[in-house]
């Protein structure tokens, strides 16, 4: 759970679930809410370049009366790239992100330092940091323009400036697997953006709580050789939600509709019989067309998620049998025609950025046809899920609703 409170007049308190998805490989990362690629990685310095959610914009759920009447600034999307040096003394980093979604257009730069020290089970990392901001990103979020001007809310232009920014994080370890982690979080808005008539100027105050779990298995995070996996599918919308599917109660794909969806993923063995139960984590990176009958224009949609597999049934030595849930994320190009249509009729927002969840159930094609080269590609059924976790997450748009479809596959190793 994270905690703001907003930089707006009468914004109040926002709380705001951000789940969290955290993944270091040899090449690529996820940090909660940035998916990058690590272009070089050194034992004191690292390199990368990112995709990251940008949590400003204005609240959906509660308007405050300083904001009535003008248009909705939206989150955005930044493309980033991010270099850090690590010194006994602590590490240095510097930022450069620029707003990729055409949301505000604008550009920021980041420069800080932190440190981190390990007592005991508890793990602390206080850091400071200064954040130069262009006039596009200021004025995007908390300019007014002439349009939005009242006799109490002059049109005004914050222009570029200086933020300040001071933090301090903490992971307790509560066992091997379970962590507790916390902050807390100060932000000193520039002199332009404090003199704006919609924000109210005080030190933004900020903080998380948060539980996780630690998948990562207890020998060299990323041994060689392991294989690739390439997995195809193809299927159609479906009316039925998500629960109802994994209560096997409803399975129709007959829409009014009849939009459709087919993607390739990849993706690559992380954990192999976790704790030696038959428990495999793989991890999915796809590309998904929507193709909308039609209805709008057909689109793209990428999808990033860790998926479990369960395959200790007893009939395992004659045909393996595995139940697959994976959880992650998911970028629309465009919002799909489905998620459209329902949120519009129930009066509810829609986003591009949502969570994404994965059910599938398959069998061995190899042990189907009595062929043992093939005992490694599945074919199967499965759920392909969009949503906002109930309309609790500002990072999906506190979105409540989304979409379903069921579709069958082929997967195979390389």
């Amino acid at each position: 759970m994270r905690f703001e409170n907003s930089p707006y007049v009468g914004g109040g308190t926002r709380n705001d679930l951000v789940p969290l998805y955290i993944y270091e490989g040899k090449r690529a990362f996820l940090e909660a809410y940035r998916f990058g690629l690590k272009l070089n990685e050194t034992p004191d310095s690292r390199f990368d370049v990112f995709l990251g959610y940008h949590f400003e914009g204005f609240p959906y759920d509660r308007i405050p009366a300083s904001l009535a009447g003008m248009a909705n600034r939206d989150t955005g999307v930044d493309l980033g790239v991010r270099y850090q040096q690590r010194k006994p003394w602590g590490t240095l980093f510097g930022e450069l992100l620029h707003d990729a979604s055409g949301a505000s257009n604008g550009t920021e730069v980041r420069a800080g330092y932190r440190y981190d020290r390990a007592v005991g089970k508890l793990r602390v990392q206080p850091q400071f940091t200064l954040v130069a901001r262009d006039g596009n990103l200021n004025d995007y979020y908390f300019g007014v323009r002439p349009s939005e001007a009242t006799a109490i809310r002059p049109a005004y232009e914050p222009g570029g400036g200086l933020n300040g920014e001071i933090g301090f994080s903490a992971a307790y370890r509560l066992s091997d697997r379970w962590r507790v982690i916390g902050g807390i979080f100060a932000t000193r808005l520039s002199s332009g953006i404090r003199a704006s008539p919609i924000v109210e100027d005080h030190t933004q105050l900020s903080g998380l709580l948060g539980l996780a779990y630690d998948f990562s298995p207890g020998h060299d995070a990323w041994p060689e050789g392991r294989p690739l996996i390439v997995k195809a599918l193809y299927g159609k919308a479906t009316d039925c939600d998500f629960a109802k599917v994994m209560l096997l109660k409803c399975f129709s794909t007959n829409t009014v509709d009849q939009t459709r969806i087919a993607a390739i993923e990849v993706g690559q063995p992380f954990i192999e019989r976790l704790n030696g139960w038959p428990l495999d984590f793989v991890g999915y990176v796809g590309a998904l067309q929507h193709d909308e009958r039609g209805l709008q224009e057909n689109s793209w949609q990428l999808n990033a998620y860790m998926k479990s597999y369960y395959y200790g049934f007893p009939w395992r030595q004659q045909v393996r049998t595995r139940l697959g849930f994976g959880m992650g994320i998911s970028y629309a190009e465009r919002v799909p025609f489905v998620e459209m249509r329902d949120q519009t009729a129930r009066g509810r927002n829609s986003a591009k950025l949502l969570n994404y969840l994965d059910l599938s159930a398959d069998v061995s094609l190899g042990d189907l046809i009595g062929a043992r080269s093939q005992r490694d590609t599945y074919i199967g059924l499965g759920v392909s899920h969009r949503s906002g976790v109930f309309g609790t997450s500002r990072q999906f748009g506190n979105v409540n609703g989304g979409s379903n479809y069921i579709y069958s596959y082929a997967e195979w190793r390389m």
